[in-house]
């Protein structure tokens, strides 16, 4: 297969750099077209992972042999004639490090499983590599995916490509990060309190928070309503690509939704659309470029012919409180286990959650379903009304990257927040607690100093498709957002 060559201008080879920042949808085509090889693909990638590991820190474990070796039996796939190809054949994946694919190690980010190797594949894994998806590299996670930033005293402090000051966010922070950075065309994230999404707004990228149930999970917390995982990606067309394999009912996944739901690829205009939008729900200080950015890109939805009307959700504190109240009760208790083994080689973040889960009650644990019902009474009836929901992903564009987010303050335009650092600057968890809202996050800018922000476009309870139309709606009304080297990071 020859190289590929640029549609402008003509007749350019198209560099290692724009290899690696095509889509997965467009390098899909040159596959099938044979005017790019998985192989060379794979090779781009490879060398731009390298390049950016000792710096920015995405990865944990990396498979490039592998992954080479995957990528010339897919080349020779799409060159002989009448073969099955998968939906993602050929494409460079990149998995966090806390789901199984077996004989792997999978780290969780911590020091207490750093030598853990499953002997199953999760679900989602299964899938992926099933439609010809190749795994070259693990993503970095905080300690049990349990923190809004992404560093360990197993992995160390993972950086954005934006801005090396800053975190990647998350917990799938690396993903977000390999993603800017053009290491891998497609990731993957979960998310139990926005830890797809916060990495998705602070890296610049697409990410899908399902609703609760549409892609199956590992025990336990697939019975957690707040846990999803979901694509991260560079653009939505590839989110929807990612979402097609992964979702639908798995015997190993009790609340597995059936039936299978496959996304349209092609949507109507959002003309006559009403849309809501809060700035704050009500509770969050939120930074003045973020603001900025997001009234930007509601201007693009009214350009786009839809009506877009400020509401106010009434839910004050609780919008934040109700959830770290469920996740202090359910996931705080997982961590707690084994900090009363491994205490001493634990992350602080992860021993402040433990800490949280010895305080909480099973009437605080009712007290989040009862505020999560109370949210609903105001939010279901806004949504009867509005075909979708907008607000910023993150208070702040970021926090540093080495940020301790239970032991420092968190400041917002100037002043100490009100809320707890912790979660105190993502504005996500809200859509963890109403978990049956499909939430796409895209890109909404950037700010001064560099970092992106972004927006959570919401819908009414498993309405994937209309988050999906929205956001391909305002995807191409800005243009995308990795198009050139102007918008791409500068490493």
């Amino acid at each position: 297969m020859g190289r590929v060559r640029r549609r402008a201008p003509l007749g350019d080879v198209m560099s290692d750099s724009e290899l690696c920042y095509l889509t997965a949808s467009e390098a899909l085509a040159l596959f099938k077209a044979r005017k790019l090889s998985p192989v060379e693909l794979m090779k781009a990638v490879i060398a731009r992972a390298e390049k950016v590991q000792p710096k920015l820190k995405p990865f944990t474990y990396m498979y490039f042999e592998e992954a080479l070796d995957l990528a010339r039996k897919a080349e020779a796939k799409y060159q002989k004639s009448g073969t099955r190809l998968g939906a993602l054949e050929g494409l460079p994946i990149a998995i966090k490090d806390e789901s199984y694919i077996k004989g792997k190690p999978t780290s969780f980010g911590s020091l207490i499983t750093k030598d853990f190797v499953p002997e199953v594949t999760s679900v989602n894994n299964q899938r992926l590599l099933k439609a010809g998806a190749i795994v070259h590299g693990r993503t970095a996670t905080p300690e049990f995916s349990c923190a809004s930033v992404t560093h360990s005293k197993l992995w160390g402090v993972t950086r954005n490509p934006w801005n090396p000051r800053y975190t990647v966010g998350g917990s799938s922070g690396g993903s977000g990060g390999a993603l800017a950075a053009g290491a891998t065309s497609l990731a993957m994230g979960s998310d139990i309190g926005g830890s797809i999404r916060i990495p998705a707004s602070a890296t610049g990228v697409v990410g899908y928070k399902p609703p609760y149930g549409r892609n199956p999970d590992d025990p336990p917390f697939n019975l957690d309503p707040y846990c999803h995982t979901g694509p991260m990606t560079r653009s939505v067309a590839d989110a929807i690509l990612v979402q097609n394999v992964i979702c639908g009912p798995s015997p190993t996944d009790i609340a597995s939704l059936r039936p299978k739901l496959k996304l349209p690829t092609d949507y109507q205009p959002i003309k006559g659309w009403k849309i809501a939008y809060s700035m704050d729900l009500t509770c969050f200080e939120v930074d003045k470029e973020v603001v900025a950015n997001t009234k930007a890109a509601l201007e693009v939805f009214k350009s786009l012919g839809a009506t877009v009307t400020e509401v106010d959700l009434k839910w004050g504190y609780a919008a934040l409180k109700t959830g770290m109240d469920h996740l202090d009760h359910l996931f705080g208790t997982y961590l707690n286990k084994m900090a009363k083994k491994h205490a001493k080689i634990m992350t602080y973040y992860a021993l402040d959650f433990a800490k949280q889960a010895r305080k909480s009650t099973a009437a605080d644990f009712l007290g989040a379903m009862e505020g999560a019902a109370k949210m609903y009474e105001t939010f279901g009836p806004i949504m009867e009304q509005h075909d979708v929901f907008i607000c910023p992903t993150l208070a702040l564009p970021a926090v540093k990257a080495d940020f301790l987010e239970t032991r420092e303050e968190l400041r917002i335009n100037g002043k100490q927040s009100k809320l707890p650092a912790v979660l105190g600057w993502c504005m996500t968890t809200p859509f963890n607690t109403l978990s049956r809202c499909p939430v796409l996050a895209v890109p909404s800018g950037h700010a001064k100093n560099g970092v992106p922000t972004g927006i959570q476009i919401v819908g009414r309870t498993y309405s994937d498709a209309d988050v999906f139309r929205a956001g391909m709606a305002y995807e191409s009304a800005v243009g995308g957002w990795y198009r050139d080297a102007q918008h791409r990071p500068k490493l």
